[in-house]
């Protein structure tokens, strides 16, 4: 095996295939080396490691989960070394829960604009933007849904949470994470998955760069269960793509910024943390093509619940209730008879936050842009508007192919609360509660049946 310098990282070369660079599956257990026999066989901490590297054990789930989630590494320095004293800083738009601001109305149906970039400089920590909160981060629930602008990346200076496992979802522009085993780059149309005590830094590759964050509290996000679907369609595990090893062997100064319990701190170090040579485990990021999402549907009448779209989800303590699902709604043919196609009308135990990726949506085609953002809060009445609803309920039902469209929704259990940066400085649609006004009172009670 040969090495290969890509970016200051030195990587494992690979062989021929569909993505060099990344090995596929969900959760499996990988491994994989940057350097010939840096990865230990048949046992996970031996006497020495090769190449004086250093066994450490990253944990995502307690010992005695089910299925514990942990990845062996064997890295230059330990993790003690890229810690030093904290200083707390300040990050004022990245907003944890619980966070409700008095005299803010969560109660409501709201979209938003897309967030504009604006003219300063910003990396992936000074350009995240809250804008909802939902649940607990002490207790290990709920979730936050952030909105980032990324200009410039981080030079000398690496990230981790150790609140939450991160879901990106690309609007615009592509990023580059340099994690601490592997390097996965990401293009709108695809979300990547970083998992809660992973270090990273982050880097553009063609900005500015926007696109939405779940932050999840909670249980790690899985693959749903398909029930009767069956074994495939829906997100394929094969199409999940995790990082070969890589790492940095560099000296120089350096900051790493931790989000703990909702409050940022930061350390100096002279070198850089990404310094893992080998690991083996099934606790390491991976990127996704949303593309390659395969949705099911109604094939003679009626319209499906839409949690039928949901492409990964994060359990609660409650059977059947998500802490989050990620519903991805793409292009698709519609083909059901007699039937109302768009979304219903619905008031909902969930709270739903949806996004524009691309396109069009099908239950609102004016008004909800690519980067745009929409929230229907829990208990709360909502669904097409006029438009949707006339064009619906009067066309000629042929099979149709919705085309250019790619829209999601983070879904959770919890309420979600605004922030005030959502409340008063995004692009809040003020006139959206209106896109309901002119429907019709069609009700004529001596009509009989249609």
């Amino acid at each position: 095996m040969t090495k290969q310098r890509e970016h200051g990282l030195t990587t494992a070369a690979t062989s021929s295939g569909v993505m060099p660079g990344y090995m596929p599956g969900f959760g499996n257990d990988f491994e994989t080396e940057a350097l010939p026999g840096a990865l230990p066989q048949g046992m996970n901490s031996p006497q020495k490691c090769n190449y004086g590297l250093y066994g450490e054990q990253l944990s995502g789930t307690a010992f005695t989960h089910d299925r514990p989630e942990r990845t062996w590494c064997y890295r230059i320095r330990p993790s003690v070394k890229h810690s030093n004293r904290y200083l707390r800083i300040g990050m004022p738009h990245w907003k944890t829960a619980p966070h409700v601001i008095e005299n803010v109305t969560s109660l409501g149906q709201y979209r938003w604009d897309p967030v504009p970039h604006g003219g300063a400089g910003l990396t992936w920590l000074t350009g995240m933007r809250t804008m909802t909160t939902a649940g607990d981060v002490n207790t290990q629930i709920g979730m936050a849904a952030h909105v980032y602008l990324v200009t410039q990346s981080m030079e000398d200076a690496y990230f981790y949470s150790a609140d939450s496992e991160i879901l990106v979802v690309p609007q615009e522009g592509r990023l580059r994470f340099a994690t601490e085993l592997g390097v996965i780059d990401i293009a709108p149309q695809e979300i990547a998955i970083l998992p809660r005590g992973l270090l990273y830094r982050v880097e553009v590759l063609d900005g500015p760069c926007r696109g939405f964050v779940c932050e999840n509290y909670g249980q790690t996000f899985q693959l749903p269960g398909r029930g009767p679907i069956g074994a495939n369609c829906m997100a394929n595990p094969r199409d999940f793509k995790t990082p070969v090893a890589a790492f940095e062997d560099r000296d120089e100064p350096s900051t790493v910024t931790i989000k703990w319990c909702g409050q940022f701190h930061e350390t100096q170090i002279d070198h850089s943390p990404l310094d893992v040579v080998a690991w083996h485990g099934n606790y390491a990021p991976c990127k996704y093509d949303l593309k390659t999402y395969c949705p099911v549907g109604a094939v003679l009448f009626d319209h499906p619940d839409p949690s039928i779209f949901t492409v990964l989800t994060a359990p609660s303590g409650q059977p059947g209730t998500a802490n989050i699902d990620f519903v991805l709604f793409r292009d698709r043919w519609m083909v059901a008879e007699d039937t109302f196609r768009p979304p219903w009308y619905h008031k909902n135990i969930m709270s739903e936050l949806m996004g524009n990726i691309h396109g069009q949506y099908d239950a609102k085609p004016k008004g909800f842009m690519p980067g745009g953002l929409s929230l229907h809060n829990m208990m709360l009445p909502h669904g097409p508007d006029r438009t949707a609803f006339e064009g619906a309920s009067n066309a000629q039902l042929e099979p149709v192919k919705l085309q250019d469209t790619m829209s999601f929704m983070f879904e959770t259990r919890f309420p979600q609360h605004l922030t005030k940066f959502a409340a008063t400085e995004a692009p809040l649609q003020d006139d959206y509660i209106d896109c309901w006004a002119d429907l019709d009172k069609k009700f004529d009670g001596t009509a009989g049946q249609k």
